[in-house]
């Protein structure tokens, strides 16, 4: 009568056991992972509908490492936290050339459409042989001036601070020609209709009118050496 209860016992183990035993020594299936878009073979083992995989195994697979700090373990694979990225030590690339400024623009072009009639009218009075002093240069010239004074305050960037001394080295370059033809008239000395179109500095005050108005049309800053 005692041996019963130790047969049941033995049979209740044996339910127990023998399914643990099994999935113990169930063989890992080959199942292939799409990791990253890069297809790879870890064994498998599944468990109550789960997927186990070893964690070296999958270090591995994914190009990364398994390390150990005391009782903890880390798993760093690439990209993850577990490796920052070294700080880079590059600058910033410098921002491109902005060119002109709106208001700088705007205000250089009227400058140079200043200094343009000034030379007109002394041309115009030059070649028709009107009196010298009958003109009013001295009244473009003021103008002249005035409009160049407001592209200096409108000036913001590299280029539109550039283009004025060009502007202004323009206005220099017509003052000294109309201060000649004044000089020369005043002292009575006969200007012929087409002295202008030999002079040397009417050529360079038409030469760096017309890179500026290069420029203006270009919006870029760009010095060819006429306004020098």
């Amino acid at each position: 009568m005692r041996e019963k209860p130790i047969t049941v016992c033995l049979a209740l183990l044996s339910a127990i056991l023998l399914p643990l035993l099994a999935l113990s020594q169930a063989a890992p299936q080959n199942l292939t992972l799409d990791m990253n878009g890069q297809q790879t073979q870890l064994p498998v083992k599944q468990l109550n509908g789960r997927n186990y995989v070893e964690v070296e195994a999958l270090a591995r697979a994914a190009n990364g490492s398994v390390s150990f700090q005391g009782n903890a373990m880390r798993l760093t694979l690439p990209g993850s936290g577990g490796s920052s990225a070294a700080p880079s030590t590059q600058q910033a690339a410098p921002p491109a050339n902005p060119g002109f400024s709106k208001e700088f623009s705007r205000a250089g072009i009227e400058a140079m459409a200043a200094i343009r009639e000034w030379r007109s009218v002394l041309t115009n009075g030059v070649q028709n042989g009107y009196p010298i002093q009958s003109l009013g240069l001295s009244y473009y010239e003021t103008q002249a001036q005035q409009a160049l004074r407001l592209a200096s305050v409108a000036a913001n960037t590299d280029s539109d601070r550039n283009a004025y001394q060009l502007g202004a080295s323009e206005f220099a370059n017509m003052k000294k020609l109309s201060d000649k033809y004044i000089a020369t008239a005043q002292s009575l000395t006969y200007i012929a209709p087409d002295s202008l179109s030999s002079d040397p500095l009417d050529q360079k005050v038409i030469a760096c009118a017309r890179s500026l108005a290069a420029m203006a049309s270009s919006g870029q800053f760009t010095d060819d050496g006429s306004c020098h």
